[in-house]
């Protein structure tokens, strides 16, 4: 009898999961993780937008959306969009937040046009949550849920968040700022992300409350079946010559920095991490190779990118290093679904 690990699951669960009637549209959609949160409770997504025309190959192939508008988000205030938009119940959104991240330059960045790799249009990146809140008041929908880094409620960054804040209200919205921890939801990684969630002011409901308490998942857990590489696996996933260096002289669930300041008298490598199984895994960035196996040195496998990313099995990729980064992009689906499942309960039935 083959046993399945209680963390696989598949795109083809959708279709067991009876519609709750809630219709939903992603902003900044990437590859679909927010969408698939929404999905497994039952929603809508019914309309998607990305200005990345390679997470828009992805989130098509994926997720076959009714509507699907590859473009700036600033775009859609004045295009021609269809009556169901104007109905929607949520408007979610995950605008680009490397300008906040701690790991990001911060401060330097605030105002500067950037881009991701792709090569899609320049974009000040911070102005981006304003455009995503100027849809909000075009297509009036009943609630937003919008996430973003730790980052934006540190330091000076603060100020965006009362600005946000004000902007919501400006438009007609209640808001709740919350900090939710990935594991608490039952993903196996630790990622701590903030959601904005606005009910809008003419529905009268209580303030919402959100607070996950899913048993946390370690990542030896989550991936428990997936040890036993394929020769494609094995290459891929072969260790750097940094690995070679400090991997075993790294604690499980640590990183370099500590090997390197022992070795070479000073102190760098801050990001690559050796992963600790008994433990969820650290937050999965967009440069996945900075994250390692906790038992062989090496990088981890996709299969092992979707396990900890909460992804589906089957989610289809063009390579496996397209997969890992639109896993390291993404809201985790699990994470979403507990976010969106407490908005439905207390606001939305």
């Amino acid at each position: 009898m083959v046993m399945t690990n209680p963390c696989a699951w598949y795109l083809s669960d959708f279709k067991n999961v009876s519609s709750n009637g809630i219709k939903v549209m992603s902003a900044f959609s990437c590859g679909g993780g927010s969408t698939m949160g929404y999905k497994l409770l039952g929603c809508e997504v019914i309309a998607a937008n990305d200005i990345d025309p390679e997470m828009a190959y992805h989130y098509r192939l994926n997720h076959n959306p009714k509507y699907y508008y590859l473009c700036p988000i600033e775009e859609l205030l004045t295009k021609n969009l269809p009556q169901e938009l104007f109905n929607l119940d949520i408007l979610d959104g995950s605008p680009p937040c490397s300008s906040f991240s701690m790991a990001g330059s911060r401060e330097k960045d605030w105002g500067k046009k950037k881009k991701f790799r792709e090569g899609q249009a320049k974009q000040v990146l911070d102005d981006l949550f304003f455009d995503y809140l100027a849809l909000a008041e075009r297509l009036n929908p009943k609630v937003c849920i919008a996430e973003n880094v730790k980052g934006m409620t540190l330091g000076k960054a603060k100020g965006y968040v009362k600005m946000i804040f004000q902007r919501f209200k400006e438009i007609g919205y209640q808001p709740q700022l919350f900090l939710v921890n990935a594991a608490d939801c039952g993903v196996p990684q630790k990622r701590e992300r903030v959601f904005f969630v606005a009910l809008r002011n003419d529905i009268v409901k209580p303030k919402l409350i959100l607070n996950p308490t899913h048993r946390w998942i370690s990542a030896g857990e989550a991936t428990s079946d997936l040890q036993i590489l394929t020769d494609d696996e094995i290459r891929d996933t072969k260790p750097a010559n940094i690995d070679l260096q400090y991997w075993k002289h790294t604690k499980k669930g640590s990183d370099y920095s500590n090997a390197v300041k022992k070795l070479k008298g000073k102190e760098s490598l801050f990001s690559h991490i050796r992963l600790d199984e008994l433990q969820p895994s650290n937050t999965l960035p967009a440069h996945h190779r900075s994250i390692k196996h906790w038992g062989e040195c090496r990088k981890l496998t996709y299969r092992e990118f979707i396990r900890l990313g909460s992804f589906p099995d089957d989610y289809q990729a063009k390579t496996p290093s397209i997969g890992k980064y639109i896993i390291g992009m993404s809201v985790p689906p699990l994470m979403m679904k507990a976010v969106a499942k407490a908005v439905i309960e207390q606001w939305l039935n």
